[in-house]
């Protein structure tokens, strides 16, 4: 029988390589996320990284991610001040990537004047591969770095 928290601890050790190898990146586990509620399974060292990321590995499930997990990483990340970012794999399934739509609004230069109609909440997301995230991951941090203040606050977003 497998140990279900060997199996999860041993993908996020495995999501956090390759997140690192492909985006150049150091990202650190969050032990304390067994002991506090409301913390994500990775953090990026690099501040201007705008994702926290929940790392979900099950035997079975839908192809699509559970509620309960979108609600969970949406909590960690609002209490980080980050954006959400649900990597689950079931067995003999591809690995997905679900993100909200924000983040991809964000890839444009479109440049919200704060307005609350402006801004998408997390429910509407957005399902991915691994590249498909670390490519809009790159863009994001790329955006940031081009224009000081390019990506909206996480409190003006939750507000709406």
């Amino acid at each position: 029988m497998v140990n279900s928290r060997n199996k999860g601890s041993a993908y996020e050790r495995d999501v956090k390589n390759r997140l690192m190898d492909s985006l150049g990146l150091e990202f650190s586990r969050v032990f304390s996320q067994w002991a506090e509620a409301g913390l994500p399974d990775l953090v990026c060292d690099d501040d201007a990284f705008p994702f926290v990321v929940e790392c979900k590995r099950y035997k079975s499930g839908s192809t699509f991610a559970s509620p309960h997990h979108w609600d969970q990483v949406c909590a960690a990340a609002t209490k980080a001040g980050k954006i959400p970012a649900l990597v689950y794999k079931y067995d003999r399934l591809p690995e997905r990537w679900r993100v909200p739509i924000q983040a991809l609004a964000m890839l444009s230069a479109f440049n919200p004047a704060q307005d609350i109609a402006e801004h998408y909440d997390w429910k509407y997301a957005c399902e991915m591969s691994f590249d498909d995230f670390c490519m809009v991951c790159r863009e994001l941090l790329a955006v940031s770095q081009c224009e000081v203040g390019a990506l909206p606050s996480v409190e003006s977003v939750e507000g709406s």
